[in-house]
Protein backbone atom coordinates (compact mmCIF):
# COMPACT_ATOMS: atom_id res chain seq x y z
CA UNK A 1 0.00 0.00 0.00
CA UNK A 2 1.27 3.73 -0.83
CA UNK A 3 0.30 6.27 1.25
CA UNK A 4 -0.51 9.78 -1.45
CA UNK A 5 0.14 13.09 -0.14
CA UNK A 6 -1.50 16.35 -2.47
CA UNK A 7 1.22 18.89 -2.01
CA UNK A 8 0.58 23.07 -3.11
CA UNK A 9 2.79 24.24 -5.14
CA UNK A 10 3.61 28.25 -3.82
CA UNK A 11 5.24 31.01 -6.24
CA UNK A 12 7.72 30.94 -3.99
CA UNK A 13 9.12 27.56 -4.62
CA UNK A 14 10.17 28.77 -7.94
CA UNK A 15 14.08 29.76 -8.73
CA UNK A 16 15.59 32.23 -11.02
CA UNK A 17 14.86 29.92 -13.65
CA UNK A 18 11.53 29.34 -13.29
CA UNK A 19 10.70 25.92 -11.88
CA UNK A 20 10.37 24.53 -8.30
CA UNK A 21 14.04 24.72 -6.78
CA UNK A 22 15.89 21.17 -6.05
CA UNK A 23 16.27 22.28 -2.44
CA UNK A 24 12.05 22.97 -2.28
CA UNK A 25 11.92 19.12 -2.93
CA UNK A 26 13.06 18.45 0.24
CA UNK A 27 10.68 20.66 2.22
CA UNK A 28 7.59 18.88 -0.30
CA UNK A 29 9.13 15.32 0.92
CA UNK A 30 9.60 16.18 4.59
CA UNK A 31 5.64 17.40 4.53
CA UNK A 32 4.65 14.05 2.95
CA UNK A 33 6.60 12.30 5.72
CA UNK A 34 4.96 14.44 8.37
CA UNK A 35 1.64 13.50 6.95
CA UNK A 36 2.23 9.91 6.85
CA UNK A 37 4.53 9.18 10.13
CA UNK A 38 2.09 11.18 12.58
CA UNK A 39 -1.67 11.01 12.38
CA UNK A 40 -4.18 10.54 14.38
CA UNK A 41 -4.19 7.02 14.96
CA UNK A 42 -0.62 6.40 14.26
CA UNK A 43 2.73 8.43 15.10
CA UNK A 44 5.94 8.01 16.04
CA UNK A 45 5.58 10.48 19.22
CA UNK A 46 8.72 8.61 21.12
CA UNK A 47 10.52 10.63 17.75
CA UNK A 48 12.82 10.14 15.06
CA UNK A 49 15.59 11.90 12.91
CA UNK A 50 16.65 11.82 9.21
CA UNK A 51 19.79 9.93 8.61
CA UNK A 52 19.93 10.27 5.04
CA UNK A 53 18.35 11.75 1.57
CA UNK A 54 18.78 10.69 -1.75
CA UNK A 55 16.81 12.59 -4.54
CA UNK A 56 16.91 11.67 -8.09
CA UNK A 57 15.40 14.94 -10.10
CA UNK A 58 14.04 13.33 -13.48
CA UNK A 59 11.85 16.34 -15.04
CA UNK A 60 11.46 20.08 -14.07
CA UNK A 61 8.10 20.75 -12.11
CA UNK A 62 7.19 24.20 -12.56
CA UNK A 63 4.19 26.53 -10.69
CA UNK A 64 0.70 26.07 -11.47
CA UNK A 65 -2.59 26.08 -9.31
CA UNK A 66 -3.07 22.36 -8.99
CA UNK A 67 -1.24 20.54 -6.56
CA UNK A 68 1.69 17.42 -6.92
CA UNK A 69 1.02 14.30 -5.74
CA UNK A 70 3.76 12.52 -3.16
CA UNK A 71 3.14 8.58 -3.25
CA UNK A 72 5.55 7.57 0.18
CA UNK A 73 6.11 3.47 0.66
CA UNK A 74 8.21 1.98 2.88
CA UNK A 75 11.05 -0.19 1.32
CA UNK A 76 13.41 -1.41 4.29
CA UNK A 77 12.30 -1.97 7.88
CA UNK A 78 15.91 -2.59 10.20
CA UNK A 79 15.84 -3.40 13.85
CA UNK A 80 16.66 0.85 14.45
CA UNK A 81 16.06 2.12 11.34
CA UNK A 82 13.41 2.26 8.09
CA UNK A 83 13.30 3.82 4.48
CA UNK A 84 10.91 5.42 2.78
CA UNK A 85 10.61 6.04 -0.55
CA UNK A 86 8.67 8.64 -2.75
CA UNK A 87 7.81 9.84 -6.32
CA UNK A 88 6.85 13.16 -6.56
CA UNK A 89 4.62 13.31 -9.80
CA UNK A 90 1.17 13.89 -11.87
CA UNK A 91 -0.05 10.55 -12.98
CA UNK A 92 2.80 8.71 -14.89
CA UNK A 93 4.96 12.24 -15.40
CA UNK A 94 7.83 12.01 -12.22
CA UNK A 95 9.29 14.89 -11.43
CA UNK A 96 11.09 13.13 -9.05
CA UNK A 97 12.11 10.08 -7.34
CA UNK A 98 14.16 9.58 -3.58
CA UNK A 99 14.25 7.95 -0.54
CA UNK A 100 14.74 8.84 3.22
CA UNK A 101 16.25 6.83 5.70
CA UNK A 102 14.85 7.54 9.05
CA UNK A 103 16.38 6.88 12.37
CA UNK A 104 13.67 6.16 15.75
CA UNK A 105 15.35 8.51 18.06
CA UNK A 106 15.20 8.99 21.92
CA UNK A 107 15.59 12.57 22.86
CA UNK A 108 15.97 12.30 26.35
CA UNK A 109 18.81 10.24 26.21
CA UNK A 110 20.18 11.43 22.91
CA UNK A 111 20.75 8.84 21.29
CA UNK A 112 18.86 6.09 18.43
CA UNK A 113 16.43 3.83 20.09
CA UNK A 114 14.99 0.73 18.25
CA UNK A 115 11.27 0.43 16.24
CA UNK A 116 8.63 -0.53 18.65
CA UNK A 117 6.12 -3.31 17.76
CA UNK A 118 3.27 -0.63 17.03
CA UNK A 119 5.54 1.09 15.06
CA UNK A 120 6.69 -2.19 12.91
CA UNK A 121 3.20 -3.16 12.43
CA UNK A 122 2.06 0.63 11.00
CA UNK A 123 4.96 0.37 8.66
CA UNK A 124 4.62 -3.13 7.47
CA UNK A 125 1.13 -2.16 6.31
CA UNK A 126 3.21 0.48 3.79
CA UNK A 127 5.96 -2.08 2.74
CA UNK A 128 6.17 -2.57 -0.71
CA UNK A 129 8.01 -5.75 -1.51
CA UNK A 130 8.41 -5.54 -5.13
CA UNK A 131 9.71 -1.36 -4.91
CA UNK A 132 12.13 -3.05 -1.90
CA UNK A 133 13.53 -5.60 -4.35
CA UNK A 134 13.90 -3.48 -7.20
CA UNK A 135 15.94 -0.50 -4.91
Amino acid sequence: MRHIYRCPLRWADMDAYGHVNNVVFLRYLEEARIDFLFRPDKDFQQGSVVARHEIDYKRQLVHRHAPVDIELWVTEIRAASFTLAYEVKDGDQIYVRASTVIVPFDFEAQRPRRITAEEREFLAEFRDEEEAVAA
